[in-house]
């Protein structure tokens, strides 16, 4: 192993040292505990030290690294207290992650490191997101995210290094090659003779490097950064190091021939570094062992520290509380609730000029909000709701996206880690699905795992009757109804529409906001030309009944409406519009007023929010009973594309069939 110090002073290669010594004495000692049992799991990162020292330490301190389970060397190097670090492996309230997540999988936006989730690919689009970022803002940062081996066998690898090549955006994509996933060898995960070969295919450069050692790690990070500034593209770097133990330590490591083991530890990059420093004359025997007294010294303070906290005391409401970042209220944006005054100063408009008002509005007034979708610059989207934006506002917040949900809602997130907004259009509900793990793992729980906000908002075209078949009519709403952390909308209304999109893209939080399809151009009503917004998680009370309520949201209350219009019954109409957080007070005022309870929705019967709403009132309000409580939902297949199948499939075709039951109690 040759090391190059090129420019580097002896003060800088002994800081390098430290830098490469405390994570690989760390660990020793989280294996100690580990036997011990005062620590639940470890995923060891001995042997490849190098890498994720020499990457913290050749970028910027305020460029972001996407680390994954083995890149303790990033987490020290960026300086984050080792008492700290400890409290989070032992799952301490006064971890980075309050207790709730495991060992590295947490972040710190105050050290620029974005915790990884388990998925592993879906970390490698969100570094595109901050890349992009900065690009906007004119800024010559680059973001890294590491992969290993095994990671780039996943479609999240494909995308997100075709998407930073597609847009030119300043990203490194580092996959540390340790030879192994779990247990699976690299010839049982890819068939190219090495995976720098890949770079090729996406059009950006790519080198592989020894991972080991730490100078070269550290160089080629420095040279890569500066060519990814100099031409805004991606680079795609291989570090060859081995995993010297199991995947984690319960797994041991049976399934390695005992000779790479041999090999590899010749190549220890600690050891071979002290070698260096030794023969260079830089450090004596005696200075390295006063250095290895002085860190273990060092790190068993450390340690006192962690286990002098308070003991953990369980609070429900305090987890709750930490699902959702603070909604803060902004004095400049006007809440309206509709038939207010400011009605008299509107205009007559379609459901869907209400969105394109509300995306049109809040691009001019968030200077950071980038819109991203399919089709959706020159072409204006498949519905032309963005039509002529992006002559308005510019094709760099304009974005024309690759077909790749996963990558692009990824890269909203990564937007939203540098303080961007982003709203990303689904060009059909149903295509949600090849986002659903950025949405429900990455999007949804970050906050509560370490307390990064992701102001993210993903328009869902939803709903059938338009006669578009099984994949472009779904009702899929209700599966996101179950995923806290999520914020789910869904209005009836193009005053609705205006405000409750605005409210979404001001709110810190994750938002699916779906819009019907067939509402878009079949309804109009009086929308205020001034920027306002309706309160998430607010129902609509929409008519007054004595009879029976329904309760309802998007198509479901112009079907209600309809019926009572022609019913001899007397209706009381809520329009839910907000499905997650739901609004229990309305519900329960519902309840009360009739006495007889009809939950109607376009989603299928089993499964959807009708069953939990349901479920709600049977618990909180059975004393108002007079009957049970129903529900009329579509039936429970797939969308047909008939015309006549799909009226039979959808719950108005079982609207009055299930009023009269009702109405029979």
């Amino acid at each position: 192993m040759h090391f190059h110090r090129k420019d580097l002073t002896n003060e800088q290669l002994i800081d390098f040292y430290k830098s490469i010594l405390l994570p690989r004495m760390i660990e020793e000692k989280m294996l100690l505990l580990l036997r011990q049992g005062k620590i639940s799991k470890w995923f060891s990162g001995i042997g490849q030290e190098a890498i994720a020292v020499g990457v913290a330490l050749a970028l910027q301190k305020d460029e972001w690294i996407m680390p994954l389970h083995r890149n303790l060397g990033v987490f020290t190097t960026r300086n984050m207290p080792p008492h700290k670090l400890f409290m989070q492996w032992q799952g301490n309230k006064e971890g980075y992650s309050n207790g709730r997540e495991r060992s590295f999988h947490f972040g710190s936006k105050e050290h620029h490191i974005c915790g990884m989730i388990s998925h592993l690919g879906p970390q490698l689009a969100v570094a595109d997101g901050v890349a992009l970022a900065h690009v906007l803002k004119n800024e010559n940062k680059v973001a890294l995210a590491f992969s290993g081996e095994g990671g780039t066998s996943e479609g999240d690898f494909h995308e997100a290094l075709n998407v930073a090549a597609v847009w030119d955006l300043p990203v490194i994509f580092l996959v540390e090659n340790n030879g192994y996933g779990l247990s699976t060898p690299v010839d049982e995960q890819f068939r190219c003779q090495s995976i720098v070969d890949k770079a090729k295919g996406y059009g950006m450069e790519g080198v592989q490097i020894d991972g080991n050692n730490l100078l070269t790690v550290y160089d080629t990070i420095k040279g890569v950064r500066e060519y990814c500034i100099e031409n805004k593209k991606p680079y795609l770097i291989e570090c060859m190091t081995f995993r010297m133990r199991g995947h984690e330590e319960a797994s041991g490591i049976k399934y390695v021939p005992p000779h790479l083991l041999e090999e590899w530890a010749q190549k220890d990059p600690v050891k071979k570094y002290e070698e260096y420093l030794v023969l260079e004359s830089i450090l004596a025997y005696s200075q390295i062992e006063a250095i290895k007294k002085e860190t273990k010294q060092h790190i068993e303070e450390e340690l006192h520290k962690a286990e002098a906290t308070e003991d953990f005391i369980i609070d429900s409401g305090v987890e709750l509380n930490g699902v959702y970042a603070p909604t803060a209220s902004s004095n400049d944006v006007r809440v309206l609730e509709k038939n207010s005054a400011e009605e008299d100063q509107s205009k007559d408009i379609r459901f869907i000029d209400a969105i394109r008002d509300a995306l049109e509005q809040n691009l001019e007034k968030h200077e950071h909000l980038v819109i991203m979708g399919q089709d959706i610059a020159a072409y204006g989207g498949a519905f032309k709701i963005t039509e002529g934006f992006v002559e308005k506002f510019g094709k760099a917040r304009i974005r024309n996206t690759p077909i790749c949900e996963s990558a692009i809602v990824g890269a909203a997130l990564g937007l939203s880690l540098e303080g961007n907004k982003a709203v990303v259009e689904m060009q059909f509900a149903d295509f949600v699905t090849m986002a659903f793990n950025q949405i429900v793992n990455n999007l949804a729980k970050i906050y509560y795992r370490w307390q990064q906000n992701a102001d993210v908002v993903i328009r869902m075209p939803t709903g059938a009757g338009v006669g578009a078949g099984p994949f472009h009519s779904q009702s899929n709403e209700a599966w996101f109804t179950h995923v806290p952390g999520l914020k789910v909308v869904y209005p009836s209304n193009p005053f609705d529409a205006k405000g409750l999109l605005t409210a979404a893209i001001n709110d810190p939080n994750p938002v699916l906001f779906f819009e019907h399809k067939a509402l878009y151009r079949s309804i109009s009503g009086k929308v205020p030309d001034a920027y306002y917004q309706v309160e998430i998680g607010k129902a609509f009370h929409v008519q007054e009944g004595e009879d029976l309520s329904i309760i309802t949201y998007g198509l479901g209350v112009h079907w209600a409406t309809e019926y009572a219009a022609e019913s001899h019954l007397s209706i009381d109409i809520t329009d839910l519009r907000t499905l997650q957080p739901l609004d229990y007070d309305a519900i329960r005022d519902a309840v009360k007023k009739t006495g007889k309870v009809l939950i109607l929705h376009e989603d299928t019967l089993t499964g959807g929010i009708g069953g939990e709403i349901a479920a709600w009132i049977a618990e909180h309000c059975f004393e108002w009973l007079d009957a049970p409580v129903m529900r009329c939902a579509s039936l429970d297949t797939p969308i047909p594309f008939n015309k006549e199948l799909e009226n039979n499939f959808l719950a108005k075709s079982r609207l009055d069939e299930t009023v009269q039951r009702l109405m029979k109690f």
